[in-house]
């Protein structure tokens, strides 16, 4: 006699799932805020909106938000990129160990987005039907560089996706 036994799963990601890392993000905000005075409490609430909308459509391919100097990004600044776990596993870290006491003076706070590749397929009109409801209009503008290295250190997921984040670092 033989037995056979099968398991199958499915995720499906929703809203819950994307405003649960959208938050995290939005906590190192306030943490960076709380050690550097920027960003404000209303673009807090306007870039965690924003990841949201992102991260439930599927479209987001990294966002980073910090202070730059000289068109480079400087200490503190976090980069958020957004994956599919693929029915694989991923930490859900808890938000925070934002570096207090870097030197930001003559800095200005600045976020930067880019798209992935399903962005890239969409139609223009889907494109403009979806930037049109985002809290925050962005332009087109040159990356800016680093003026360190970046480093992992943290991964918030849910639903079967994560975001990986890594903070730039000082030689």
């Amino acid at each position: 006699m033989s037995s056979s036994y099968s398991y199958s799963e499915s995720a499906t990601f929703t809203v819950t799932h994307a405003r649960h890392m959208a938050a995290k993000v939005a906590t190192d905000l306030k943490r960076m805020q709380r050690f550097y005075g920027s960003p404000s409490d209303a673009n807090i609430a306007r870039y965690e909106a924003e990841v949201t909308e992102f991260l439930k459509a599927g479209y987001l391919g990294s966002v980073t938000y910090g202070f730059r100097r000289d068109e480079n990004w400087i200490e503190p600044t976090l980069r958020y990129t957004a994956r599919d776990l693929a029915g694989g596993f991923a930490n859900d870290d808890d938000p925070g160990r934002v570096r207090a006491n870097a030197n930001v003076s003559g800095a200005t706070f600045y976020s930067y987005l880019t798209y992935n590749s399903a962005w890239d397929r969409l139609t223009h009109t889907a494109k403009e039907a979806f930037e049109s409801q985002l809290p925050l209009q962005r332009s087109g503008a040159p990356e800016p560089g680093i003026t360190g290295y970046l480093s992992d250190d943290r991964i918030y997921s849910s639903g079967g996706r994560a975001l990986n984040r890594a903070s730039v670092r000082s030689y």
